[in-house]
Parts: C-alpha cells; structure tokens; sequence
C-alpha cells in the first residue's frame, strides 16, 4: 500500500468517527503506525489543539483495528493520540492554519550557511512559506522542507 493510499485510509475512517486526521507516520523496523487525531471543530474555528481524550483515541483504536484488517494494512502496533502541543508540520493548510504562532523549521538545504530556524509563520504563498526569524524574513518551498513544529506556547 502506497502512503497516500494510506494516508486517504486513514483520513477516511478517522474523518468517519467525527474526527481530523492531523498526521500519521509508519515506522518500518518497528512495523509502527502512529495516528494523530484532532477533533474536527479545532480545525474549522482555528482554536488551538486539544480536547483529545483516551476514550477517543481508544474508539478510533479500535475502527482502525478492523479497517486495516480488512485492507490488509501490514502493521505491528497501532498507536493514537493528539498531535501535542509541539505538532508537526507538513502540508501548506498546516503553515496557514498556524500562521502568528511559532515554528521551529528544518531545512533539507542550508540557507546562507544555514538549516535550522525559529521564527514566526507569516503564512503560505503558493506552495512558499513565510517565517520571520531573528535575521530577517526566510521563504522556502515546502518541498525544501525537512522538518517543522510548532514551538509550544507554555
């Protein structure tokens, strides 16, 4: 199975329990798929994450359990929690959505000598993001991107 056949899976049946599939990873040499849920009332008003409690990580545990029996889905453990106040971020609507808050940004290619960045997300141009850091204001391509979190507001 592909990972957007996947990812589309998993959006499907989590999307199906009333909830947003926020991101998912597979680890191949421990066979682990980790799923991050989000409800989908905090994506449409733009509140922060949160709200997820064990019992819904446990019914969209269970769900998942039998959709990726029946897909055939090879996997070792499941795991289903919230995305966490340091979330990833991965896909222009999450660079949006956050925009003002935050992000500690990795870059697949230095910048000036450089890779690794802290600095606010001023939003998404086309597939470029916008961060303001202490040196200034950095655009990069998504596709430049090795890794980013939001910096959690304590």
């Amino acid at each position: 199975m592909t990972v957007n056949t996947l990812e589309h899976l998993l959006e499907r049946t989590v999307g199906s329990l009333g909830y947003q599939l926020a991101d998912f990873e597979y680890i191949s040499n421990s066979r682990t798929l980790r799923v991050f849920i989000e409800k989908r009332h905090e994506i449409d008003s733009g509140s922060a994450p949160g709200g997820i409690t064990v019992s819904y990580c446990e019914s969209v545990s269970r769900q998942l359990q039998r959709v990726l029996e029946i897909e055939g889905v090879d996997y070792g453990r499941l795991e289903v929690s919230s995305p966490g106040l340091d979330r990833r971020l991965r896909r222009a609507v999450d660079f949006i959505r956050f925009a003002g808050r935050e992000a500690q940004v990795r870059l697949r290619q230095p910048v000036n000598g450089r890779k690794n960045f802290v600095g606010v997300l001023r939003g998404v141009n086309g597939e470029r993001v916008e961060l303001d850091f202490d040196g200034g204001r950095l655009a990069f391509e998504l596709a430049d991107l090795d890794r980013a979190r939001l910096v959690p507001r304590l």
